[in-house]
């Protein structure tokens, strides 16, 4: 019998004929204005900032709200299978931990702890190329749980070839290539404070920890960590990069790519002519073009254009369970969260970032079943309405 997420509001209510109440709230839009409260300004904007006004945050989150979900009655909803097959894994639901780097600043046990939490829930966890933990102490935190590698993709091909090898050897099976983040956004939340982690050697693990990387310095980072922070930067990310250099990713990774930040259509048919496996829509959370087009509001098109040809995952805005099912409806096979763990786990640490993930499946298996539906595949355009702008 599958595992029925909904049953954690049951364990809730027991647990409370003991007095004890949830930690954290279970309406996770509160989990930021906590973050807020507890934490820096400065970890707490490089999280939750966004690019410019904050309009495109706004606009994943408008468009996710202007979508209703109509339920349907009387459909036998009894027993629920949230388990889907993404990239040829079976995933127990439609959610994986999406890249978030630098979470030292967000909680001294960082990318481990959020590791072991999703590895703990049996949910996949993407690790970001700017984790502020090495790729293999991250691989060897979580055991057997799936785990999947984000690359920025540096100008250094050695490097880039290096961080792909390395991943491939830990044990990361599918590869998540960013492409949304040639350079930074303009993020005033950061700006204001002039905070940049990466200038203070956080985020930097993966290639303070690589030999190709460490090659092309003068001197070993703990000798100068100042021009490694220097050469990190210097390579970072490319504008230069085009289709075409999608070749050299096939000849370093021999399993499943996915290409991050596609949003418009012609880009989704142009990723399947290159062979690879699937795209993520998503705007960065809005933190890279301020004024961009939602997330939600790009995803039918480009599920459209990339029919049976890649798998379509969702991310930019999930806050809930029923964001969940709508982005299903719209299309995508799975989403991925970002933010909410990462406010979780700085307040509360591994148990913070489960408490997350729980919720969310429990929110999102109660909203599928409650609007009529048993499979997270089953959801369609037909079950939402969509509210006038």
């Amino acid at each position: 019998m599958a595992k029925h997420w909904a049953d954690f509001q049951y364990e809730i209510y027991l647990q409370g004929m003991t007095g004890s109440v949830p930690r954290l709230p279970t309406d996770l839009t509160r989990l930021e204005e906590l973050t807020e409260q507890r934490l820096g300004q400065g970890p707490v904007g490089y999280v939750a900032g966004s690019a410019g006004s904050g309009s495109t945050a706004a606009a994943n989150r408008a468009a996710l709200d202007r979508r209703r979900i109509v339920p349907r009655m009387l459909r036998d909803v009894e027993q629920r299978d949230l388990s889907v097959e993404v990239l040829g894994r079976s995933l127990p639901a439609p959610l994986a931990l999406a890249p978030v780097g630098v979470l030292s600043i967000m909680h001294p046990e960082a990318e481990p702890a959020a590791a072991r939490a999703a590895a703990a829930q049996g949910v996949p966890y993407i690790l970001s190329s700017a984790s502020s933990t090495p790729m293999e102490e991250v691989a060897g935190a979580m055991g057997d749980g799936e785990r999947w590698f984000q690359l920025y993709w540096a100008k250094d091909r050695e490097v880039t070839a290096s961080f792909l090898a390395r991943a491939k050897a830990a044990g990361f099976t599918a590869l998540f290539v960013t492409l949304d983040t040639p350079l930074l956004g303009w993020r005033p939340r950061d700006l204001d404070r002039a905070y940049l982690p990466f200038l203070h050697c956080v985020g930097t693990a993966n290639y303070f920890s690589d030999p190709a990387f460490r090659a092309g310095l003068a001197k070993p980072v703990q000798e100068d960590p100042q021009a490694a922070v220097r050469h990190f930067v210097g390579m970072f990310a490319d504008p230069a990069k085009t289709w075409p250099d999608l070749a050299f990713l096939r000849e370093n990774w021999d399993g499943p790519i996915v290409l991050k930040g596609v949003l418009h259509p012609d880009d989704a048919r142009r990723a399947a002519e290159a062979g690879v496996d699937g795209v993520v829509v998503s705007n960065h959370g809005g933190r890279q073009v301020a004024g961009s087009v939602a997330a939600a509001d790009a995803l039918p098109r480009v599920v459209e254009a990339a029919g049976d040809r890649l798998t379509v995952l969702f991310d930019s805005g999930i806050r809930t369970g029923d964001d969940i099912f709508k982005a299903l409806a719209l299309g995508a096979r799975a989403v991925l969260v970002g933010r909410p763990y990462a406010y979780g786990l700085g307040l509360d640490g591994q148990a913070g970032v489960e408490h997350v993930i729980r919720c969310l499946l429990a929110e999102f298996d109660l909203t599928l079943a409650l609007s009529g539906h048993s499979r997270p595949t089953t959801p369609s355009a037909d079950d939402l309405t969509e509210e006038a702008r």
